[in-house]
């Protein structure tokens, strides 16, 4: 058994005839592509024919080499044909020609000025849908708790106590955890910097006007969105993925009205009273810190905090608390009931309700703050 050789006869005018013998396999890779590629190159002639009828021996590679050259030749604009191919391979030829039928030249990299604004667009496009479909969800919910007003017999007040006992109830542990030692870092930085200027004092300022009317309602949220809205939406993505969302249409009832109005009234009322707790955890684990680290004995702390916070900054802190709580609540339902169907995409939705919740949260914060300084408070 012989390698492939590819032989080229005598150019008769603008023709040229070659001539394939041997065994054209991918054992004799070596021998045969060279040969073709020197082929392609070397012929000038406009009408190129190859005579398969000396070939002993055809796989695949070989045939595609074939092809290969054929097409080369086609895209220069020349006449290139096949001449004798026996019948037990031409369903072999048929194949790699219907493979690909056009070469295609090898395309310049993506500009990168397109492909940023492509993806400016694209991300635009997404936080549009979303506002759409957050402001879906938010006239879905008035709706129902206006039916629900009308027809208090029908709301789900025990399911809104569970709820209330989830996000509420049993998250005052972490939450004054968590803020109690807030306090106690803010306080302690707060004297570490101060002393330097001998004003230890002011750190009660810092702390008391800090926790009430910002950190404290802004670390409140940012763990119920991490705790409660993902659970939300775990718990509305398996219902969907179960098909359980549906069922409860098929039987009449809304979904809105039995799953999501008592989560996000559970909310509305959980986040203010958490916010209460975790402010004064907050002003506890400050006191305790000026006592220990900074020397200001807990009467003194009292009253320089008395002086220091007003009722207004601890009103601007509260008044926060329940419109966070319904963005928490709005954001972990849309994510919810948008599962598709898969452990991927329920990951990925509940990964996308903490991040729009905590980013919607720090921003709404960011609105307050303007308008209560638009208005003097």
């Amino acid at each position: 058994m012989t390698a492939g050789i590819l032989l080229s006869g005598q150019a008769q005018g603008d023709r040229v005839e070659l001539s394939a013998a041997g065994s054209w396999t991918a054992e004799y890779a070596g021998a045969i592509e060279p040969q073709i590629d020197a082929a392609t190159r070397g012929i000038s002639a406009r009408n190129i024919s190859i005579n398969l009828t000396r070939i002993d021996y055809l796989d695949t590679y070989g045939a595609w080499l074939i092809e290969r050259a054929l097409r080369n030749w086609k895209n220069q604009g020349r006449d290139a044909r096949l001449i004798g191919l026996r019948e037990d391979y031409r369903g072999l030829f048929e194949k790699v020609h219907s493979g690909t039928q056009k070469l295609t030249p090898p395309t310049a990299g993506p500009n990168s000025i397109m492909a940023t604004l492509e993806s400016i667009g694209i991300t635009m496009a997404g936080v549009g849908g979303d506002l759409a479909l957050f402001a879906q969800m938010m006239g879905s919910v008035i709706i129902a708790l206006k039916r629900v007003m009308l027809r208090p017999s029908t709301f789900r007040f025990t399911s809104m106590i569970h709820q209330l006992e989830r996000v509420g109830w049993r998250a005052v542990p972490i939450i004054l955890l968590i803020t109690v030692l807030i306090g106690a870092i803010l306080a302690q930085q707060g004297i570490f910097h101060f002393r330097k200027f001998g004003a230890d004092i002011y750190v009660i300022d810092m702390v008391g006007v800090l926790v009430l009317r910002e950190i404290g309602v802004l670390i409140v949220c940012v763990m119920v969105a991490g705790r409660s809205g993902s659970s939300y939406t775990a718990e509305l993505g398996a219902m969907r993925m179960r098909e359980e969302v549906d069922a409860l249409r098929t039987m009449g009832f809304d979904p809105i009205e039995v799953l999501i109005l008592p989560r996000i009234l559970a909310l509305v009322i959980a986040v203010p009273i958490l916010t209460f707790l975790g402010s004064m955890a907050a002003l506890y684990g400050g006191g305790l810190v000026s006592w220990l680290y900074g020397g200001i004995q807990p009467e003194i702390f009292l009253a320089r905090l008395r002086d220091a916070v007003s009722g207004t900054t601890f009103e601007v802190g509260m008044i926060k608390a329940p419109f966070m709580a319904l963005v928490i609540g709005i954001v972990a339902c849309v994510e919810g009931l948008q599962v598709q169907g898969s452990a991927e995409s329920l990951g990925e939705k509940t990964t996308n309700s903490v991040v729009k919740s905590i980013f919607l949260v720090i921003v709404l914060d960011g609105i307050f703050a303007m308008f209560f300084a638009s208005i003097g408070m």
